[in-house]
């Protein structure tokens, strides 16, 4: 894409570039550090304008409407791409115009009086954009494993980045719920970015001391299924956070449904669970706790595991229960 460095630059809404550049990066299932190499631009660029700081170049935005299928954003401005060489330009020239009360400055004096200040101080300042972001370091609880469970149910990391996707409209309840949850674990506020072609919700924090954090708890990063993960050591060792952190993975990767069949020509139905996931060391850790807990579990096409029981069903939602509000709302209807 070398012919974006020379394109004519897009103009969008405040908020609206960052989000745009988001929303395209999930569509394709990339990490930012996998969009910055299908882009061909540098790392510092793409920050740039992600923070806003620079204008997207127009083939940039017709590329990546072009790769998403998404059609170019609404609401958007094109510019010629010197337009704000111009007004920085101008802008400057009064700026210094005033400063030097008049005159311009020397150009080789000031570069002088640079290189002299940053040998002497400048080198030894800390710098805010290199340090990096804080977050809260929840302590081992019921409400951290159910996000543990979470994050492995409808959760990924990347290496800067975590993001939990849900439905836009059957979860949005639950979603309000999670993004509480995050906030009182971490003292982040996420992002939460609506995809429209995908119908989704994603909540994302982006922080790389967090995501080594809860990689090191047992989160993987990548491509979860490929490495096979389970639930981490230190959930497993005590009951309460097994049963929290089963909640979370059946609130996000778990149905529950209702089972019709027919005796001597009468109808009968009757509500089942069922967990997916295409872990298998994950279902085997499930069917487990569910055995733990007196239940009566069986394991259905290789990636299920299920409970097909009234007696199950009501003994599960009174130990495990759900913060899902879509699966409250199924099981008692």
């Amino acid at each position: 894409m070398a012919e974006q460095l020379i394109s004519d630059r897009v103009i969008f809404p405040k908020g609206k570039q960052r989000q745009f550049l988001e929303q395209s990066r999930v569509r394709l299932g990339l990490t930012n550090s996998s969009l910055v190499k299908l882009l061909r631009i540098g790392t510092r660029s793409f920050s740039d304008w992600k923070r806003e700081k620079s204008t997207l170049p127009l083939s940039v935005v017709k590329f990546l409407a072009r790769k998403t299928k998404s059609g170019l954003p609404k609401r958007m401005k094109i510019k010629d791409r010197y337009w704000y060489t111009r007004e920085g330009a101008r802008r400057g020239g009064i700026s210094s115009y005033r400063k030097q009360g008049g005159v311009i400055g020397d150009p080789k004096k000031r570069e002088v009086r640079w290189r002299e200040w940053w040998k002497t101080v400048g080198k030894f300042q800390q710098r805010i954009i290199f340090q990096p972001l804080p977050f809260k370091k929840p302590t081992p609880s019921n409400k951290f494993a159910e996000f543990i469970g979470i994050m492995m149910g409808d959760g990924g990391m990347s290496r800067r980045q975590l993001t939990i996707t849900l439905h836009h409209i059957d979860d949005l309840p639950y979603s309000r719920f999670v993004v509480r949850l995050m906030k009182n674990l971490f003292d982040i506020t996420p992002s939460v970015y609506h995809d429209i072609q995908d119908s989704v919700n994603n909540i994302v924090i982006s922080r790389s001391g967090l995501v080594q954090h809860l990689h090191a708890l047992g989160l993987p990063i990548g491509n979860k299924v490929r490495q096979q993960f389970d639930i981490p050591l230190w959930i497993k060792r005590n009951r309460q956070f097994r049963i929290a952190c089963v909640r979370g993975l059946v609130d996000t990767d778990g149905s529950v449904f209702t089972h019709h069949y027919k005796v001597n020509g009468k109808w009968y139905s009757y509500k089942k669970l069922d967990f997916s996931s295409m872990s298998f060391p994950l279902r085997q850790s499930v069917y487990a706790l569910f055995k733990e807990i007196g239940l009566h579990p069986r394991f259905a096409q290789n990636k299920s595991v299920r409970l097909d029981s009234v007696q199950d069903m009501k003994k599960y939602f009174k130990i495990v229960s759900s913060h899902n509000p879509k699966h409250l709302k199924r099981y008692a209807k």
